[in-house]
């Protein structure tokens, strides 16, 4: 199955129909009088947020979506049909920008949510319309107008409470199958995560969250090494980030520097998004002797300073992993009370969330020039390219199921 999370598609909402031009003739009744009806509107083209479906793929093989149009009026005052709406499905965490002007027309975070993105032609007047005591016998009647016509790019950004990143083989993944049901594909090799996984943590019988594991940076992943930072936007509805270090690694690299490497990037990518609640996790202690654990975590601690959260586990034994789940808990439910309360931090929210919403857009604006467009697959005027061959690379990656 193709996991792909950008795309750019066309929409026309359907044209408004005619006004008619018509006259009553019937027998035995003398200048009957205007009789045309007026037109139906356009349908529009609405956008329906679909929980079920985690993926924008199908919107490379059909880039064009189009609403009904309305039908002309007919005489003896018949009104014509207004166009159907097409609705589009789209998974839940969909933004929606117009790809000419880069306005942001709305954000899908929720199921069954609905976005009207193109509006339908208004109908045309018949002459029945335009009838009155000074002009019993009017000619003149109005056409449909057009609907909106769009070119739009669509973003997803998968739902989930906490978020993973770290250099490949930090042991994001494993994290995740440990206190999930996900089942993640897991090697001794770098980069076996090659899309977004997801998986739901129950703390206890009445708290649980989700968390996301995105594939691994490296350094220079903000200029496009390794699988880049295309998929940091899967980060940016995370209300906190857990920074997942390889506390013995096997090239020998210091761990404190692979926290600055990889936070350095993140800054890069978005400091809006650097600024959410960031906690380290030394992972793979059970690699260390007790004392090296020790002074590890005072070494790391010291330098990242006291407000920084420093955690230390091991995700194959499970040590440490029950007080940092209880912790993460309880730090997302203080952060919803203090927004349901706070019009300050309400308003601080916001503001960060807009801001990452320009940055994720802005790099991929940036992507798309450096390897062509998202979706070659509708060009400016709408057609379609029929047989040719688009460069998806930087968009699609698939999805790798392990059963074992």
């Amino acid at each position: 199955m193709q996991f792909v999370d950008e795309v750019t598609i066309r929409v026309e909402a359907g044209k408004g129909g005619h006004g008619c031009l018509s006259f009553r003739r019937e027998k035995y009744i003398a200048r009957g009088g205007p009789d045309g009806g007026n037109g139906g509107d356009g349908g529009d083209v609405v956008f329906k947020a679909d929980a079920a479906l985690n993926t924008l793929v199908d919107f490379r093989f059909q880039p064009l979506y189009r609403a009904e149009h309305g039908q002309s009026g007919s005489g003896r005052d018949k009104t014509g049909r207004s166009g159907e709406d097409r609705v589009v499905r789209v998974p839940a965490g969909t933004t929606i920008i117009d790809e000419d002007t880069l306005e942001t027309l709305g954000d899908l975070s929720e199921a069954d949510s609905t976005l009207r993105v193109a509006a339908g032609g208004d109908r045309g007047f018949g002459n029945a319309h335009f009838k009155s005591s000074t002009n019993r016998a009017p000619r003149k009647t109005t056409p449909g107008h057009p609907g909106e016509i769009r070119r739009l790019r669509l973003q997803l950004k998968v739902l989930a409470d906490v978020g993973l990143l770290g250099l490949p083989n930090a042991g994001k993944s494993t994290l995740l199958s440990r206190v999930s049901a996900s089942r993640p594909k897991i090697a001794d090799y770098p980069f076996t995560t090659l899309t977004p996984n997801l998986g739901v943590v129950r703390v206890d019988h009445e708290r649980s969250f989700v968390m996301a594991d995105v594939p691994g940076l490296i350094e220079g992943a903000a200029q496009g090494a390794g699988l880049g930072s295309q998929f940091l936007r899967h980060l940016s509805r995370c209300r906190i980030l857990l920074h997942m270090v390889d506390s013995l690694p096997l090239d020998e690299t210091d761990p404190l520097d692979n926290v600055r490497a990889i936070e350095a990037e993140l800054a890069s990518y978005s400091k809006a998004l650097a600024e959410r609640p960031c906690w380290v996790v030394l992972n793979k202690i059970d690699l260390l002797t007790d004392e090296q654990r020790d002074l590890l975590l005072e070494r790391v601690q010291a330098q990242l300073g006291a407000q920084r959260r420093v955690n230390a586990i091991s995700a194959v034994t499970g040590a440490g992993l029950d007080a940092l789940m209880r912790a993460v808990i309880d730090h997302i439910e203080a952060h919803q009370e203090r927004l349901a309360d706070d019009p300050e931090a309400q308003a601080d929210e916001a503001r960060r969330e807009a801001q990452i919403s320009e940055d994720v857009l802005a790099h991929a604006l940036l992507r798309s020039k450096r390897g062509g467009p998202v979706d070659e697959s509708v060009d400016q005027s709408g057609d379609e390219r029929a047989g040719e061959q688009v460069d998806d690379t930087a968009v699609e990656v698939f999805y790798v199921r392990n059963d074992s």
